[in-house]
């Protein structure tokens, strides 16, 4: 209060020293708690409420050391298990093809997701920095990119997405496809998702019968991955420095169309031009040394 009324701290770290001291338990005394109270008011003239906050979790390091580890280590396991406890999850579809979420999770459950999003949304890596849409993109990528074999099971078979489409659909058409969650998909999208590995694209013919399951043979292995990493050193499109991490293999001969999976007629794109060899909005023009480059039909 005195600290306060002098105008020495403002009311945001006079908040946080009081929580700090009334955290501390009550078997260290009262001698010890006037000593935290002390230093984290002699901390306010250098570090914001943030930041003492942060101090204040571990005074009794300074002031105590004796006891400050074991309290510090036995705060830190009861934060961790309130925020497991408090973690939630919702998404919502707003029915005009954009799905919003919440979440709720443990701090350093969300490093390890913040981690590899800043990565991906990095500029040298392609993406447009920490922005709300540079992260967002991010996502998308960190979703797709997730290794399906350790995916859990789900009713007998990998929790992978099954894409249905008709063989016109697959052949280039502009029919729409639909994945198992009932969710459209426009028809570029569905042959771009019928390319990447862990997702099960099923064929059908007329009256919705079965031509063909998508086999893991249609997808390069991965050695024919690190060979075409090894040839290409990344996206294969015109002006891309997008590594080879960041790529997908893809057919320059479509596999639907006869094509085989290999290495001499495979290319890596990113995520930013695999879409545009199946869209049909935009042609795929090939050039001398195993570059391409798109423009949009006219």
């Amino acid at each position: 209060e005195e600290a306060l009324g002098r105008g020495d701290i403002l009311a945001d770290q006079a908040k946080v020293i009081v929580e700090a001291v009334d955290a501390l338990p009550d078997d260290v005394g009262a001698v010890v708690k006037d000593q935290a109270r002390d230093h984290l008011l002699a901390e306010a003239a250098h570090f914001d409420a943030k930041r003492l906050r942060v101090l204040g979790v571990h005074v009794l390091e300074v002031v105590a050391p004796e006891v400050g580890e074991a309290e510090t280590a036995r705060q830190l396991e009861s934060q961790e298990r309130k925020g497991e406890a408090k973690a939630r999850f919702t998404m919502h579809d707003d029915g005009h093809g954009t799905t919003h979420g919440r979440f709720s999770i443990p701090t350093h459950q969300a490093d390890k997701l913040r981690k590899p999003l800043d990565a991906l949304s990095a500029p040298k890596a392609g993406g447009e920095g920490s922005t709300p849409h540079g992260m967002g993109l991010a996502f998308i990528e960190y979703i797709d990119r997730f290794p399906t074999k350790k995916l859990p099971q789900a009713g007998g078979m990998d929790a992978t997405v099954v894409v249905t489409m008709s063989l016109e659909t697959l052949m280039g058409g502009l029919k729409a496809a639909q994945l198992d969650t009932g969710t459209p998909i426009s028809p570029g999208l569905a042959r771009r998702m019928a390319c990447e590995a862990g997702v099960i694209p099923v064929v059908l013919g007329g009256k919705s019968q079965v031509l063909d399951v998508g086999r893991r043979m249609r997808f390069h292995t991965k050695a024919q991955r690190i060979a075409m990493a090894v040839r290409d050193g990344g996206c294969i499109a015109l002006g891309c420095d997008r590594p080879s991490a960041w790529c997908h293999a893809h057919h320059l001969d479509p596999w639907s169309q006869g094509g085989n999976t290999s290495v001499e007629r495979g290319g890596l794109l990113c995520t930013g031009h695999h879409p545009l060899a199946h869209h049909p909005g935009y042609v795929m023009t090939h050039h001398p040394g195993g570059k391409v480059s798109f423009h949009k039909r006219e």
